[in-house]
């Protein structure tokens, strides 16, 4: 009983936290531009598993390090200013019920690139999954003047989907600790010169510094980015992996939830929609 309340409380943790991270990067961009807050987040993630990149570094052999910092870069790096930029036009609700297709996009990017074989039953989740995103951007579901920032956020759940794909592939054996604190220190590397020739820095200097969204993106990317990596690997190790993917269908859900605090419009078609893609997510993992 013991152990299933901690499966419980890290799940829903979990799901709050990344959950949240939508509503973070609105707030966020309140004072700061969107590749600001996504570099800001980058750095911030790598800062905070800085103390496991020294300790995994020489553990890990040098021909995986490319493989590494690519997983880095598609599972961080690329939808980090991805979903930032998105939101710079969409609402953060609909960017969390829309990053609810990364389980299709690691399907379909197992099967493209690495011809991974799939069932008869996930090929109709991933068909259920895509009627319930064309419903969003058929529908009502997002501001008609900027529908296509949208697919902003699917192109980062392809990033995700190919990420989840290599690491399959090509990362076995590692940890995800491990992983993340290497791949998340050189996604800050490469992040650090845009906060510094943004004049990220001098924001800070005059009285009417952008303190809020300091703190959002610096929340982030500790929390969204770096301490929920671990909490994932905890969950992924001690509950298992069919547990901890049921965090896919809290998300969308967290999002929504913030959403509402912040005044965005929520509609009867998003909530359809957001059914109709969390039944596909069903299918595809359903043993």
């Amino acid at each position: 009983m013991d152990k299933r309340i901690t499966h419980w409380s890290i799940f829903l943790l979990l799901s709050l936290t990344w959950g949240s991270s939508f509503i973070l990067m609105k707030i966020g961009m309140e004072g700061l531009a969107s590749y600001q807050v996504a570099s800001l987040r980058l750095v911030a993630a790598g800062l905070s598993l800085l103390p496991f990149f020294f300790k995994y570094i020489r553990q890990t052999p040098r021909g995986k390090l490319p493989f590494i910092i690519l997983s880095g870069i598609l599972g961080n790096g690329i939808p980090a200013y991805l979903f930032c930029l998105a939101e710079t036009r969409i609402d953060s609700a609909l960017a969390g019920i829309l990053n609810a297709l990364t389980p299709f996009m690691a399907l379909l990017a197992g099967f493209v690139i690495f011809k991974s074989p799939f069932e008869k039953r996930q090929l109709t989740g991933v068909s259920v999954g895509l009627l319930g995103v064309i419903g969003l951007f058929a529908g009502n579901g997002m501001d008609t003047s900027y529908w296509y920032y949208g697919f902003f956020v699917l192109l980062a759940t392809v990033c995700y989907g190919v990420n989840i794909s290599l690491v399959h592939h090509f990362l076995k054996g590692f940890s995800s600790l491990q992983l993340s604190s290497i791949a998340l220190f050189f996604c800050a590397v490469f992040a650090f010169p845009v906060l510094w020739y943004s004049h990220f820095f001098p924001l800070f200097a005059g009285p009417q510094a952008p303190w809020t969204s300091l703190a959002a993106g610096a929340t982030l990317g500790v929390l969204g980015s770096g301490i929920a990596t671990v909490l994932f690997y905890i969950l992924i190790q001690h509950a298992g992996a069919v547990f901890a993917s049921m965090v896919t269908y809290a998300l969308p859900v967290v999002a929504i939830g913030w959403g509402l605090l912040a005044g965005e419009d929520i509609n009867w078609v998003q909530l359809v929609c957001l059914g109709v893609i969390l039944m596909g997510v069903y299918l595809v993992n359903k043993k």
